[in-house]
């Protein structure tokens, strides 16, 4: 299986960007925990119009960001890792599996308690740094597992989109919900009828996001549904979704994820910072990513291996499967999004995403020392 150049390019882009993800990060507590620490939160929340900077960041800029998602998923289900239903079934069961498992494990800490609604917290996997730390391992990385944790991830993050469209919607107002699936329906009928003018699509897509944005459902859903509503083709370098994707590799990369990055990691870490590790949302966050994650992407692959539903690829093998599992625990980005939507008291969500940080972290350092072992001069797989 050879790659396509549209997957190296989405491949180094992660890569790089995960890069400037982890300085990022380390820029923003810095200065969070700084002297000017005060202006520094406050300018996340200076208000632009009716909403902060953060608002416009998480709610406008990272639907951009599942726009790229939803278009990289596309591309995988016409012609890629998911196009062939025996080929899908792998990385299909590791993301059920790395969204189940963890979410049973914070629940069995916290059901019954004020902080059971972050049950989606480490069900998510950051694609930016799992990859970014794999990229690290060079081109001893079989592409087997480039590939299978590419969709993997996506997979992971299309599944964060419908549990906050599904579970995280408190109150829907129907009439603009209404109108912004209309205009959905209006874009699927100018695929269905070959329109090809990308500048229509987006102008379409920007509405759609308005109306959504008012609906009470998450916003960021209009990335995906217009993702899927541009017209794909044959996936070649002429159509207008190959072009988009292109195009939008690098601002997402360098400027959107940085962007919030900067803005949902200024985290102030108390002087009390040690107890919060007891408290059952860090419990359910650390377990859930550093060994939920793991367990259930191998689990899950296991049995659908054993029933002969799928196989492992060639140059893939249960140990290399198992570090790609521990590098799917590092949730980052998507777990912090889900805390924004889930707890509404800031400290709270400010303690949920240090333990956010210190899980994937956690995840981060043995998925890379595994993979670092496991694929020390190995030019074969060996199945099992």
């Amino acid at each position: 299986m050879k790659p396509t150049q549209l997957f190296k390019a989405f491949f180094e882009s992660e890569k790089a960007g995960g890069l400037v993800l982890l300085i990022c990060t380390l820029i923003s507590l810095i200065l969070a925990n700084s002297a000017i620490s005060e202006d520094y939160l406050s300018m996340w929340h200076h208000q632009i119009g009716k909403h902060s900077a953060e608002h416009w960041i998480n709610d406008g800029l990272m639907t951009i960001f599942f726009l790229l998602i939803g278009l990289e998923l596309e591309r995988e289900v016409y012609i890629g890792e998911l196009s062939k239903l025996k080929d899908a079934i792998l990385p299909l069961s590791g993301a059920l599996g790395g969204m189940l498992i963890p979410a049973l494990i914070y629940f069995a800490f916290n059901s019954g308690t004020e902080t059971q609604s972050g049950i989606g917290i480490p069900m998510a996997t950051d694609i930016a740094f799992a990859i970014g730390i794999l990229s690290l391992l060079g081109k001893r990385v079989p592409l087997s597992l480039k590939v299978f944790l590419t969709a993997l991830a996506v997979i992971d993050d299309l599944g964060a989109i419908v549990l906050i469209a599904v579970f995280y919607t408190k109150t829907i107002f129907f009439t603009n919900l209404i109108i912004s699936l209309s205009i959905f329906g209006v874009l699927l009928i100018m695929n269905r009828l070959k329109v090809t003018n990308l500048i229509l699509y987006l102008v379409g897509g920007i509405f759609m996001w308005y109306f959504m944005l008012n609906s009470g459902v998450h916003a960021t859903i209009t990335g995906v549904l217009l993702a899927f509503a541009i017209p794909f083709g044959n996936g070649n370098s002429k159509t207008i979704s190959y072009q988009l994707q292109h195009w939008l590799h690098h601002p997402v990369a360098f400027i959107i994820i940085p962007l919030f990055a900067l803005s949902n990691t200024a985290i102030v870490i108390g002087s009390d910072w040690i107890d919060n590790f007891g408290k059952p949302y860090s419990l359910g966050i650390i377990f859930g990513l550093a060994l939920g994650k793991p367990l259930g992407i191998l689990a899950f692959c296991f049995v659908a291996v054993k029933l002969k539903l799928t196989t492992l690829p060639d140059d893939m093998n249960w140990k290399s499967l198992t570090g790609v599992g521990f590098l799917g625990g590092i949730g980052f980005t998507m777990s912090i999004f889900i805390t924004l939507i889930a707890f509404e008291d800031h400290h709270l969500i400010n303690n949920a995403k240090f333990m956010i940080l210190i899980a994937s972290l956690i995840s981060g350092v043995i998925g890379f020392v595994w993979l670092m072992k496991s694929i020390k001069n190995e030019k074969t797989s060996v199945k099992v």
